[in-house]
């Protein structure tokens, strides 16, 4: 089965998601504290990943351009309200304004957090080019593992999160051989490599607002992945 290591990380987050629930129920204090914890993790690990950068102006023009063309497409804001329509659904016959927007809060953030990184592309190529799943598969174990600890405070959204992981995740997967035959190895390996270190960024950006410390709009970043393809293509040609 071709995406089975996509559907085992998929299944994984939404394991670790209702486990998280369990735990939800804990006092408010404590809760904004390991939030801020959480937070200050996540943003060390994007540092971590913003080190892999061999060309750290690749980085910084794919995120600039990116911002630019995120905040044209307003992409922050479709997420949240594909998350608050979720919402909204599970919420009928609640008390008016039951959820707040958490929801929508936990599956964008978890969805960045799960997608953004080399494992997700590295391993969905090893699922389509080798039926090769351990890639996948580790990387799901640590999805389940962070979705504990995302949904015990950012609540039920980070399930959601599992759905955007699978299709992002399956479609390389599925693509694999066509993106092996017209994309030489040389130039995959550095647009992961730049493509991770421009994640990295997000990452960081990510755990800066879990800390409350900022308040970046971090979806309307997501262009910036493309960019770094683009400039990544055209620095291989030229």
């Amino acid at each position: 089965m071709v995406l089975l290591g996509s559907f085992l990380n998929a299944l994984f987050i939404i394991i670790g998601a209702l486990i998280g629930r369990v735990f939800q129920h804990i006092p408010e204090k404590t809760k904004e504290t390991a939030l801020s914890i959480i937070g200050l993790a996540v943003a060390v690990l994007g540092i971590q990943m913003g080190f892999k950068s061999e060309n750290f102006v690749i980085v910084i023009i794919s995120l600039v351009m990116g911002a630019i063309v995120g905040e044209w497409l307003d992409l922050d804001t479709l997420f949240n309200r594909f998350g608050l329509w979720v919402e909204s659904i599970l919420n009928k016959g609640k008390a008016k304004g039951a959820g707040n927007g958490q929801i929508a809060e936990g599956f964008v953030t978890a969805s960045l957090i799960f997608v953004i990184g080399s494992m997700a592309i590295i391993g969905a190529l090893d699922s389509g080019l080798r039926n090769d799943h351990d890639v996948l598969i580790t990387k799901g174990i640590i999805d389940g593992f962070t979705s504990i600890i995302l949904a015990s405070t950012l609540g039920l959204g980070v399930l959601l999160s599992a759905f955007p992981v699978f299709i992002y995740q399956g479609g390389i997967t599925l693509f694999a051989g066509i993106i092996s035959s017209y994309i030489p190895e040389e130039a995959l390996n550095m647009f992961i490599r730049e493509m991770t270190a421009t994640g990295g960024v997000m990452i960081m950006a990510i755990g800066l607002n879990i800390a409350g410390l900022t308040k970046i709009r971090v979806a309307n970043l997501l262009p910036a992945i493309l960019i770094v393809g683009i400039i990544v293509a055209i620095l291989f040609v030229f």
